[in-house]
């Protein structure tokens, strides 16, 4: 009976080892790669894994792409215009995460190499007016792909992009002039969902929203040599939050708002803003003046709320005349009267780091500048973006929250 014992026992002890060595033994899941090119005529998911993109890369009407988490996407400068763009009925939906976000790069990690991301959507867009008054509703994109925008559906969904980073985009194309930026959204939805994203070293602005009714929230805009947030179009987005800008090296407006000269009913909001500019950082070339925090201009509005601004203290000398970056511009004489004077832009809880960076200032006319009482607030207590920190805002060891 003992020697049986012990059998039973040392028979156990192997079948327990066997099982334990089958339980580790792990198969990782299959990872992908390959050339995207040409149109996405069918609906095609795309694996975690090493993509190249090639050529400018449209999504048609009807039709869903979608990248799961941790996937990066290469472009390459050398080869042509790279793009990927969503065609009015088309959608993007991007699955990352916090710890596996997917990038959108480019191989020689160059400022202006590639087109980044551009959604076209069916959202409602005002493009000026005729000399009647009538509001113009349509517009011819601006990127080069001279697509017309403008829709009836503010509901729209394009999809949804999800931890998201995109990096040294804003190619110029055609002409030389026509640029496109780290992310663009024409007409867009707010049926469409954009959720942590980042725009890294454009050679233009890092986000664009031309119209639409789409919100962003928790955004990051990191070294864009233009704007780092700039609209138009009577964009009218309402549940946007935690947007940070941080500009080093070049970079113009860290707002640029406009609505393209209509006075207009609707507008958009946003709170918890950092706007930042690092010491030394100059302005894009061929844009001395464009050196404040924040831009309203033909007619642009807004209410903003929980706003932090630092590093805004340039100047720009002109015929003898020195101009000083200031938090707020209003540049024309029109958009003072019509949306200051008219109480349809609120910025609120506003905290200027810099004792140097002035409050306000006026555009070439000289007009003064006076706000309704509690539309322009100033606070010590603003805290401005609140974001959390992961391997999405991290690029070549650099977390860009470091400033925040």
């Amino acid at each position: 009976m003992k020697k049986l014992a012990i059998s039973l026992t040392f028979l156990s002890l192997i079948f327990a080892s066997c099982s334990s060595s089958d339980d580790d033994t792990v198969t990782p899941p299959p990872t992908g790669s390959g050339e995207i090119t040409g149109d996405i005529t069918a609906s095609k998911t795309y694996i975690k894994g090493t993509y190249t993109l090639s050529g400018t890369v449209r999504v048609k009407s009807g039709v869903t792409l979608t990248f799961e988490a941790g996937s990066v996407i290469t472009a390459d400068a050398s080869t042509g215009t790279d793009a990927l763009l969503v065609e009015k009925d088309g959608k993007l939906i991007v699955a990352g995460t916090a710890a596996e976000p997917v990038v959108f790069t480019e191989k020689s990690k160059t400022a202006g190499s590639w087109g980044g991301i551009i959604i076209f959507g069916d959202a409602p867009i005002v493009s000026g007016k005729t000399t009647d008054g009538t509001p113009i509703t349509t517009a011819t994109s601006e990127d080069g792909t001279n697509i017309v925008y403008g829709g009836s559906n503010p509901t729209h969904s394009s999809g949804s992009l999800k931890y998201v980073r995109v990096e040294y985009a804003g190619k110029k194309i055609l002409d030389g002039n026509s640029e496109m930026n780290g992310f663009s959204f024409y007409a867009v939805g707010s049926g469409t969902v954009l959720e942590n994203l980042v725009a890294y070293k454009g050679a233009d602005d890092g986000f664009e929203f031309y119209g639409g009714t789409v919100s962003a929230k928790n955004l990051i805009s990191y070294g864009n040599t233009d704007d780092s947030f700039d609209w138009q179009d009577g964009w009218q987005g309402q549940a946007n939050t935690n947007w940070y800008a941080y500009q080093t090296g070049a970079g113009n407006f860290g707002m640029e708002i406009e609505a393209k000269s209509v006075n207009n009913a609707f507008f958009p909001k946003v709170s918890n803003i950092t706007l930042r500019r690092a010491a030394g950082t100059a302005t894009e070339a061929g844009n001395p003046a464009e050196i404040d925090a924040i831009q309203f201009k033909k007619e642009g509005n807004g209410e903003y709320s929980n706003i932090v601004i630092s590093g805004y203290t340039n100047t720009y000398t002109n015929a003898g005349v020195t101009t000083n970056a200031v938090a707020v511009r209003i540049q024309e004489a029109a958009t003072n009267t019509n949306q200051v004077a008219g109480g349809k832009i609120k910025l609120l809880n506003v905290k200027i780091d810099d004792a140097a960076t002035l409050q306000t200032g006026a555009g070439a006319a000289g007009f003064t500048i006076a706000f309704p009482t509690g539309n322009f607030t100033t606070s010590t207590a603003a805290t401005g973006a609140a974001l959390t920190p992961g391997a999405w805002a991290i690029v070549d060891g650099v977390n860009l929250l470091e400033k925040l």
